[in-house]
């Protein structure tokens, strides 16, 4: 992954409330088992314009995240009032020499695939402003909660430059070529209805309560075996775009890294005892 290295230098520290990675990100923990980790975008300030130091932290939190076996759902959230995620820091970036963006570049990637290529299931809450990067944040999640007051869209062609957090590739899989091109072309803003209405959006929920029902999802969807989860999202991830036949393919090397696990065992025996599972998560 690009930056990684770069990414792993991020000031690692123990918050009041989690783990901090550097100054803008924290990470904390919940539910029963602490499953459900929280990826948390904390730069009020700059309604969580994304630096270089922050990328650098976001990059740093998920190369922990993907190590830790015991999370099994991520949710992406933010400490702004009103905003997700405003984008790439502009004023950082207008400060910048041509060699110095060029060696910004993997530092930025990093963190985009960081969120991008967490192995399990990722759920974004957002409300307000969720734009150019801040919207690609959530593209590369697996499922977009977002409240009433959300705003997206991918404005980088009117300043001059084009979506680079993964937005040209993660846009048309939600809603198609034509879609992405019209949105992208236009740097037109949506509101959440019409992002609903047009696949942006998974659920859309009165304000102020996408992190709740986000964590809640993310509640739900832990409850389920860790190793099927991991397998599942490889799956649909890996077969994505692929024919049928080869998709196929896909799915039965997932179905054969889960079909001998313990967690297979597990599963099988709790429903044929008619009790909860425990998870061995191997």
């Amino acid at each position: 992954m690009a930056g990684t290295e770069e990414a792993a230098e991020a000031t690692e520290g123990v918050a009041g409330d989690g783990r901090r990675f550097g100054e803008f990100v924290v990470v904390r923990r919940h539910g029963g088992g602490g499953h459900v980790a929280e990826l948390v975008l904390d730069r009020p300030k700059a309604m969580n314009a994304v630096s270089t130091e922050m990328a650098r932290s976001i990059a740093a939190a998920c190369v922990a995240l993907a190590a830790d076996a015991s999370v099994r759902t991520t949710v992406l959230t933010s400490t702004h009032a009103r905003a997700f995620c405003v984008g790439a820091d502009l004023k950082e970036r207008n400060s910048l020499s041509d060699a110095e963006l060029v060696r910004q570049r993997p530092v930025a990637r990093a963190a985009y695939t960081g969120v991008l290529e967490l192995p399990m299931p990722v759920v974004a809450a957002v409300h307000g402003f969720a734009l150019g990067g801040g919207f690609e944040l959530a593209l590369a999640c697996d499922l977009i909660v977002a409240d009433r007051t959300a705003v997206l869209g991918l404005p980088e062609v009117s300043v001059g430059v084009i979506p680079g957090g993964g937005g040209t590739q993660l846009l048309p899989r939600r809603v198609g070529a034509a879609r992405a091109a019209e949105l992208i072309f236009t740097a037109r803003r949506l509101e959440a209805a019409e992002a609903e209405r047009l696949g942006l959006v998974d659920h859309l929920v009165d304000e102020g309560a996408d992190r709740d029902e986000a964590l809640a999802l993310a509640e739900r969807i832990a409850a389920n075996s860790p190793v099927g989860l991991r397998a599942a999202k490889r799956a649909l991830r890996l077969g994505h775009g692929l024919d049928l036949r080869a998709g196929l393919e896909v799915e039965d090397a997932a179905w054969r890294s889960v079909a001998f696990s313990g967690d297979r065992a597990e599963g099988v025996a709790a429903f044929n005892e008619k009790r909860k599972p425990e998870w061995p998560g191997e």
